[in-house]
């Protein structure tokens, strides 16, 4: 196999157009016996640490890069209607992967145009140049667009500029020969302009799928894109099927007259070498008074609070409190305690209702005296290193629910107090599952809605279902897909997009403060509610060392807060949610009714006949049952052992067995 390694390469993370699964690709890759795999989608970066994963986990070197969106004029300009051009470019270090992430962030940041895409300018190259290769990019670069509108000189020029920045060394003439005339014009000049300034040549195929047949799947993705239909005679396509995966081999027959463009890859791929850290943490400091450290700090509020929270303060309670706070010490999270602390004490000093606390923090005493838990853990015997444990070092994960309606007044609180690029929102990602992807492409295929629907509902409804589980499954849907022709082109066509990302929202809880700016860290850009978002999903930044807090906006603490304020206003009293007695005999007989609707985690039919069942007398009752019933397993099987498990509570869990106590 001739040596070769792809550089211009688009996954499913460019979600307009790619259909590449990072799993699969590395292993094509490694299949063609391709010493090293690249990332370069559309604009962004969304890709890169899954597929930096990947390919170390396969053996393979990553090269991160991306196709970044050039503007010819200043990436502030808010132009209504330009035409972008496109630049590859490709980290070589770390620097270089840092100074991607600058551009690639400030693209969006800076330059996002009215159609929601990056514009990166001049300016951006010139200052975060360092540790990057440029190469000219498909017939879409600036450099190819002249010379195909008959300006070389003005092609020169941008040349140049080009190479000032870069210099010789890492900067490259980009060749492709997918059959499409306008490249053949670009590498005539190329091949000319190589000679006479000394640049060399490096060829690329531009793919966006793996396999050649592949191609009828990603123009299906396509018109999901753009809305259109396959019958559409002006619907947006590509030239060919030739932007597949080609191996060294193909690509030596295409670039006969060039060999020297197939070595430039492999000594790119040499220069490339980026080493991502992720034992390296990235914690904010919060500010504490003068003459205090965080640790002190910490330490004087949870002492200041003992004796508010309990009475007597015994020793068992000082132990604890001193185990937690050295444990906290150690591991280096005092500042994370206090940040979370005052964005709590935040919205309660303004009546913003708060939840009392979920997870594994209900363990921490530490959590319970700085009032980020409503709930004593001595009282209920919880375990603080299920929290923390210093001989797993983890990031501390506290989740906060607030009311609904005033969940932004916090995240507001904290980007003032740490600063508007020091806080940010977390990216997620929607994809095609089977009834959605069916929907999608019986729309492309201008199927019926009526006959789409009518697949669809044979569909199974069950979690992670797919459409492969789905024909085992159904007979009904199996029966159709083999007998009748249309259903059976629309279920290969969706087998072969299911999974893929579709599109990109803002995660509904998740918050990063970061001790520099996060874009020092990980890419970054506006949501279409003009956020400030990561482009790493949440556990990637996680990964990456960075403080995710969990912002969740709970309405029924909406609903407990107006009420409150009506009990207030209507019966003259002051009414304090937080002291109501946890063993009301009428609320008990309420839930044991089933009367459970508006009553948050127990609403569904599953838990209500689990609530009826066990009759709960106590707050305490409440707890293992509703800690049991997640997930969801236990609806399945309760239906088979409740009856016996109630009568006999030996065969319950330890924490289960006070149950119906007098």
């Amino acid at each position: 196999m001739r040596p070769f390694v792809h550089l211009h390469v688009h996954t499913q993370y460019s979600l307009f157009d790619g259909l590449c699964k990072i799993p699969d690709m590395v292993s094509r890759a490694k299949e063609l016996d391709m010493p090293a795999v690249a990332i370069t989608d559309h604009g962004n970066m969304y890709g890169v640490i899954y597929l930096y994963r990947e390919a170390k986990a396969q053996g393979i070197k990553p090269i991160i890069g991306c196709e970044v969106y050039m503007t010819r004029g200043s990436r502030f300009e808010k132009k209504t209607k330009e035409r972008l051009c496109h630049l590859v470019l490709l980290a070589k270090n770390n620097q270089g992967y840092h100074n991607l992430i600058k551009i690639v962030s400030k693209g969006f940041v800076d330059g996002e145009n009215n159609y929601h895409r990056p514009r990166v300018d001049f300016d951006l190259l010139e200052q975060y140049h360092e540790g990057l290769i440029a190469t000219t990019a498909c017939i879409e670069g600036q450099v190819p667009q002249d010379i195909l509108n008959h300006n070389e000189q003005g092609a020169r020029r941008t040349l140049d500029q080009l190479v000032s920045i870069f210099g010789k060394e890492d900067f490259y003439l980009e060749v492709q020969n997918h059959g499409i005339p306008e490249e053949k014009t670009v590498r005539t000049v190329y091949k000319r302009w190589s000679q006479e300034l000394g640049l060399k040549l490096v060829a690329t195929n531009d793919y966006h799928y793996i396999d050649q047949a592949d191609a009828p799947a990603q123009e299906i993705k396509l018109c999901i894109s753009t809305g259109s239909t396959l019958d559409d005679p002006s619907h947006f396509r590509f030239y060919n099927n030739e932007f597949y995966m080609k191996s060294g081999d193909e690509m030596a027959d295409l670039f006969s007259d060039m060999p020297e463009a197939l070595d430039t890859t492999l000594e790119i791929a040499d220069k490339c070498n980026v080493d991502i850290s992720f034992d390296d943490r990235h914690l904010p400091q919060f500010p504490v008074p003068e003459g205090e450290t965080d640790s002190s700090y910490l330490r004087k509020l949870c002492e200041q609070a003992l004796s508010e929270k309990y009475d007597p303060i015994t020793p068992e309670v000082k132990e604890r409190l001193d185990y937690e706070l050295g444990v906290i010490d150690t591991m280096g999270f005092p500042s994370y305690f206090l940040i979370v602390w005052d964005y709590v004490k935040y919205a309660r000093d303004h009546a913003i209702p708060v939840g009392p606390g979920r997870g594994s923090a209900a363990g921490s005493v530490v959590a319970y005296l700085l009032g980020i838990t409503g709930l004593d853990p001595l009282k209920y015997n919880l375990l603080f290193e299920r929290f923390l444990n210093p001989e797993r070092v983890t990031m501390p994960d506290i989740d906060m629910d607030f009311c609904y309606e005033n969940r932004g007044r916090v995240i507001q609180y904290v980007t003032k107090k740490y600063g508007i690029d020091h806080v940010s929102q977390i990216i997620t990602f929607g994809t095609l599952a089977a009834k959605a992807v069916l929907r999608d492409v019986g729309r492309v295929l201008d199927i019926p809605l009526s006959e789409v629907n009518r697949i669809v509902k044979m569909v199974p409804n069950e979690l992670g279902m797919t459409l492969d589980k789905a024909l085992q499954m159904s007979k009904e849907f199996r029966s159709e897909y083999e007998s009748n022709d249309t259903v059976h082109r629309l279920v290969d066509f969706g087998k072969s997009l299911e999974g893929l990302v579709r599109h990109s929202s803002t995660h509904a809880a998740g918050v990063v403060i970061s001790a520099a700016p996060v874009d020092d860290y990980v890419p970054v850009q506006h949501s279409k509610e003009g956020d400030l978002t990561t482009q790493y999903e949440k556990d990637l930044v996680e990964d990456l060392g960075l403080l995710k807090m969990d912002f969740l906006g709970l309405r029924t603490l909406t609903v407990i807060g107006d009420t409150v304020k009506m009990i207030n206003k209507n019966y003259g009293i002051d009414f304090d949610i937080d002291a109501i007695p946890l063993d009301d005999p009428k609320t008990c007989k309420l839930l044991t009714e089933g009367d459970t609707a508006g009553v948050f985690q127990m609403e569904s039919s599953g838990i209500t006949n689990l609530v009826k069942e066990l009759a709960p007398k106590h707050f305490e009752d409440m707890i293992p049952l509703v800690a049991l019933y997640r997930p969801g397993p236990l609806a399945a099987a309760w239906s088979t052992t409740s009856s016996r498990a109630a009568t006999d509570k030996r065969r319950l869990p330890t924490c289960t067995r006070n149950w119906n106590r007098s």
